[in-house]
Order: C-alpha cells, then sequence, then structure tokens
C-alpha cells in the first residue's frame, strides 16, 4: 500500500512508520529499504483485499497523479464488501490499475462491484503484440457513413495501409446492404482520401493485438492501455460495422475528464485532438506500424 492512517490521517510510508489500514484497521508497517520502493504492508496479516496486486514503480506513478485523498480508496458495498480502489476520484469514477493478468472472474467481479470504473492496462508487458495502423476518420463524420474498412491485421500489409469498400456502390447492387452486412465489392485505397481523413481525424486507428488477454476485449468498462506515451490508447469499436478500433487519448486529458466527468463512459466524449506523433517511440517501433503522414 502507498498509504496508511497515522492519527487518523493517510500518509505515505516513512522510515520506522507504523499505522493501520484503511480497509481493515489492522496493523501496518512501513517499508523503506534503499533498494526498494517505500511502501506500507499489514504486519501480522496478509493484504486484507484479494483484488490486490503487489504495486510497481507504474501503479506508483499513476497514483501520483491524483490528490492524496483520491488514492487508495476504501469502496463499501450495499452488502457490506469492502475493496481498496486505486483511485476513486471526487466524482465517483473508480481507476483500476492492472500491470498483471486477471482472470474473466475477478474481472467482472471487479467491474460488478465498482459499476463506474475504468481500467488503466500497463502495455509495456505486451507492446511488441500490439501494432497501430492507419488513422480513421472520426465514426460521426459523413465521410465515414460511406466507408466499411477492411480489418487491419499483422502481415495483412495493403489492410494495415487501409483499404474500404463504399456502402453507396453496394447499395446500387443490393438496396438492403448495410454496414453490418457488407462483405466485399470494388475495393479502395486510403489514398483516396487521405486528406478527409486529415480533416476529420479524431483519434481513432485500426489496430492489431496479436496473442490479447481477451478479457480485456470482453470488458464491460472501458478499457485505456499505457504504453508509457504522453497518451493513452482505448480499445473500441468503430461503428456499425462492428470493426474493432483503438482511440488515442491524451493522458492530460484522461485526467481531467475522470476529475470531472461523472461516468467512465464519459471519458473523452467531449474530445480534444492531441498531436499527431507516432503511436510508439521511434525506438522500438516494428517497420510494420503506422507512421503518421508528414
Amino acid at each position: 500500500m502507498q498509504l496508511a492512517l497515522v492519527n487518523k490521517e493517510k500518509v505515505e510510508a516513512f522510515p520506522g512508520g507504523r499505522g493501520n489500514c484503511p480497509v481493515c484497521g489492522a496493523e501496518t508497517i512501513a517499508k523503506c529499504g534503499p533498494r526498494i520502493m517505500h511502501h506500507w504492508a499489514h504486519h501480522r496479516v496478509r493484504d486484507c483485499d484479494p483484488w490486490w496486486e503487489n504495486e510497481t514503480l507504474w501503479h506508483r506513478n499513476w497514483k501520483n497523479k491524483f490528490p492524496l485523498e483520491c488514492r487508495e480508496v476504501s469502496h463499501t458495498a450495499e452488502d457490506g464488501e469492502v475493496h481498496r480502489a486505486d483511485v476513486k476520484t471526487p466524482t465517483g469514477i473508480v481507476i483500476e490499475l492492472q500491470h498483471s493478468t486477471i482472470t474473466d472472474t475477478e474481472r467482472i467481479s471487479r467491474e460488478t462491484f465498482y459499476q463506474n470504473l475504468v481500467w488503466v492496462l500497463d502495455g509495456m508487458v505486451f507492446q511488441n503484440n500490439f501494432d497501430i495502423y492507419h488513422m480513421l476518420p472520426d465514426p460521426k463524420s459523413e465521410l465515414a457513413q460511406d466507408i466499411v474498412w477492411s480489418k487491419a491485421k499483422r502481415h495483412m500489409h495493403g489492410a494495415n495501409y487501409g483499404l474500404f469498400f463504399r456502402l453507396s456502390e453496394a447499395i446500387e447492387d443490393d438496396a438492403s446492404i448495410t454496414k453490418a452486412t457488407l462483405r466485399g465489392g470494388w475495393i479502395h485505397s486510403i489514398r483516396e482520401i487521405e486528406n478527409e481523413i486529415l480533416q476529420s481525424y479524431s483519434g481513432y486507428h485500426q489496430y492489431d493485438w496479436v496473442k490479447p488477454r481477451k478479457t480485456w476485449l470482453e470488458a464491460n468498462c472501458p478499457v485505456y492501455i499505457d504504453f508509457g506515451d504522453d497518451y493513452l490508447v482505448k480499445l473500441d469499436q468503430y461503428d456499425q460495422s462492428g470493426l474493432k478500433c483503438v482511440r488515442l487519448v491524451g493522458k492530460h486529458k484522461f485526467i481531467h475528464d475522470v476529475m470531472v466527468e461523472d461516468h467512465a463512459e464519459k471519458i473523452a466524449t467531449r474530445f480534444y485532438p492531441i498531436s499527431r506523433g507516432k503511436p510508439r517511440s521511434e525506438i522500438n517501433r516494428p517497420s510494420h506500424e503506422w507512421v503518421p503522414p508528414k
């Protein structure tokens, strides 16, 4: 734990410190060795929250982005069940910071317990399996209404750079065709509409997650992935075609919104475009990853 109660106030660990767990009230002792991250540990019992994972520097850095009173907040359900949220904002949004893998059962339990929850995942542990490809126009734009994209996948270089069908062309042959049912037609290249996409870009991209952690693809609460950049990568669905996509959301925007919006689903709904930098550091970027146009 980062925080324990000392004289009824939440404080960070300090050498020789003793306090009490904010959840169960058990005695805690400060761990402040020269080679470990300073933290509190239960003195005689294991951690009282079964959902708690060993804290990493990544966890600590994220918690420190929020005021002290928002970190490690006890949350009690109507039936008396108590858990310690990594972050709970003044508006009631709970942020769970997840570094390790979890089971479907635990994910569902946490989502049911907190309800107004957003996940932030440490993506550094699987970044080599996660590719971000070409930009997509804003799904609400006029341009997007006539386009059905071919799904991008690793090693499918054509689709990775952007291939699509036009709904209007398909309707000429079959008036019942919709985005959800269109399966083929005349193939178009993204080069035909590059300038139009740039005009309507709002952070959406195609992606491929090789050997994904499938529980996150089935999550009922929003999932954002932190790859160590200035933005987060939100798992999303693009439109009625069912295309899975990602959206890049600036970290400053995310932090602002969780502190002022009253529900996790509203994060980044009032969107301010972020600068179009490379979606991963140039040093680690595989050759098949998306590079923004110059």
